[in-house]
């Protein structure tokens, strides 16, 4: 599987929740299902706003800590170069 790691929005400049996982489309349906118990399904964290694919596990997780430890301003901007409209990119991984 492509390691990768995510970002979701419960809306616009919404609450975020930073993720990795080794499949992608599955753990992104999980969390659309409520499948995953816990905070996502706790604030409603559904929308896919930012992805990245890495080459390797390690990287991935070494990526979601730094993506962690960032400010809230980092983190939108982030988003926000990738996605200005914040679509929900669900659609363009399937």
């Amino acid at each position: 599987m492509q390691p990768a790691v995510y970002i979701l929005a419960s809306q616009r400049n919404g609450t975020l929740y930073i993720g990795v996982t080794s499949n992608l489309v599955q753990r992104i349906w999980q969390h659309k299902n409520d499948l995953v118990a816990g905070f996502t399904e706790k604030y409603g964290v559904h929308g896919l706003v930012y992805f990245e694919l890495l080459d390797d596990m390690l990287s991935a997780i070494t990526r979601e800590k730094q993506l962690k430890k960032w400010n809230r301003a980092w983190k939108l901007a982030l988003i926000e170069k990738q996605n200005p409209t914040w679509q929900d990119l669900w659609p363009t991984i399937l």
